[in-house]
């Protein structure tokens, strides 16, 4: 090692002569010679440069000489210069580890370093363990300030009672110099937790010294406290007395004149020429002020109603639906006279068709009156996998027939003339007629099946008769 350079080296630091200390300190290293002192001094000397990335190399290169030690302070100030740097996760781990060097005297500024990495980062919890371990610190000659920085974690956390005891704890710590500041954060966490008194207290303190100037936030938070207590003791005038007190109207008037004009006024400022020849009396004789919300309202449903019985709206209404229920039993009345029904015949058909087509139970399209045996000649004569379609209807009041084509499975096709008997307002089956008359002959002969009778004309039963 060159110790005359380095001697030359410690004078310039001594001095503040960082840039020849670090010249000079440059030189007291030979090729592969280990000095952690002198890489120290360099560290700080750059750092005092801002030449940060420099810094954290000459810090390193002073942790690598195990015999000179000091590894907490130097992984400490490694980590500051990591951070000016840029280099944050570096920087964490130095300073994670200048707190786990149990040699390391100062352990409260490597807490305090952190507390400041994650505040940086966002992270109110992390930044809040840090600062209150570096406010524990037996070594630390100051914790009002990491008190103070542990405050401002609960609050950023939403835990102002919290913040309340860190703040006031703070105080017991700190100098009369730098209360203000203290007290003023502490407003706001008692504004926060909804201690106004005491908010306004603290405020107070802190806006009596004249070295500190309220920020933004806090000045508003005072104000606002201010107010609230002023509301509370009754010593803020109405916004009503204060708009009057504007134009004339003290309250000191008011009252001697009954509430009307101030004596004093030679004219209205309402009626400035004087033409009422009285005075306007003032808007708090009028009741419009102490009315609610709820009493505008009622009073508003009641002027509704009564205009409502003037008009005689309820009976417009009545004779309305009145009139409209006759109109629609007269046609409903005129309609089922006609033979119509609901379901209609056609509708019923089809699905009683549609029902036999497939195979179904046709039960619930008879009429009661069919007996068992009718209902089997009616099955026995109804089509299979066939397609049917309404053909026509004729229509009375109590009974319908319905002629039904269906096109059949095998070809060809058949009718029926289906009798249906009314059922409520809809119509039920009651017999079913095989029709020839589609199919050319000159007979028109039937088979009646829910009689259980065939009939033939004269002409039918003669062909019969000569037919092998």
């Amino acid at each position: 090692m060159n110790t005359q350079a380095f001697e030359l080296a410690k004078t310039a630091y001594k001095s503040g002569d960082w840039a020849g200390a670090v010249s000079a300190l440059a030189g007291v290293k030979g090729a592969g010679e280990a000095c952690g002192e002198a890489d120290h001094l360099r560290g700080n000397a750059l750092m005092k440069l801002g030449m940060f990335p420099e810094a954290a190399e000459a810090y390193g290169e002073a942790l690598a000489d195990v015999a000179y030690g000091h590894v907490g302070a130097l992984n400490c100030n490694r980590g500051r210069a990591l951070v000016a740097a840029g280099n944050d996760a570096q920087a964490e781990a130095c300073f994670q580890a200048a707190v786990s060097d149990p040699s390391y005297p100062t352990p409260y500024k490597a807490y305090q370093a952190l507390g400041n990495l994650y505040t940086k980062r966002g992270q109110a919890l992390e930044a809040g363990t840090a600062w209150r371990s570096a406010a524990i610190d037996e070594a630390n000659p100051d914790p009002s300030g990491a008190l103070l920085k542990l405050g401002g974690c609960f609050m950023s956390l939403g835990r102002p009672d919290d913040a309340v005891e860190a703040y006031r704890t703070a105080l017991d710590f700190s100098g009369d110099n730098s209360q203000a500041k203290i007290y003023a954060e502490l407003g706001l966490a008692y504004m926060a937790s909804n201690r106004i008194a005491e908010a306004a207290d603290a405020f107070t303190k802190a806006a009596s010294d004249p070295t500190y100037q309220l920020t933004g936030e806090q000045q508003v938070s005072f104000t606002a406290a201010q107010r609230a207590l002023a509301a509370k003791q009754g010593t803020t005038p109405s916004e009503t007395e204060q708009m009057l007190a504007g134009t004339g109207y003290g309250a000191a008037d008011l009252a001697a004149n009954d509430g009307f004009g101030p004596t004093t006024a030679s004219y209205d400022p309402l009626d400035p020429l004087g033409k009422s020849g009285e005075f306007i009396p003032s808007p708090e004789d009028t009741g419009f002020f102490s009315v609610t919300e709820e009493d505008l309202m009622a009073a508003d449903k009641d002027d509704r109603k009564a205009r409502r019985k003037h008009n005689h709206r309820g009976l417009k209404v009545f004779l309305t639906i009145l009139i409209l229920l006759v109109t629609v039993g007269g046609v409903g009345g005129f309609a089922f006279y006609k033979g119509y029904g609901w379901p209609t015949q056609e509708a019923i058909a089809s699905d009683f068709f549609s029902a036999a087509s497939a195979g179904q139970d046709i039960s619930g399209y008879l009429a009661d009156s069919v007996s068992s045996d009718a209902k089997n000649e009616i099955s026995s004569i109804m089509p299979t996998g066939a397609t049917s379609t309404v053909s026509g209807v004729d229509r009375s009041m109590a009974s319908s027939t319905v002629l039904v084509t269906s096109s059949l499975a095998s070809g060809g096709s058949q009718s029926y003339e289906v009798t249906m008997v009314r059922s409520g307002l809809g119509w039920k089956v009651s017999d079913v007629t095989l029709s020839f008359s589609s199919q050319g002959s000159a007979s028109g002969a039937t088979t009646t099946t829910g009689q259980l009778a065939t009939t033939t004309d004269a002409a039918t039963a003669q062909d019969t008769a000569t037919t092998d």
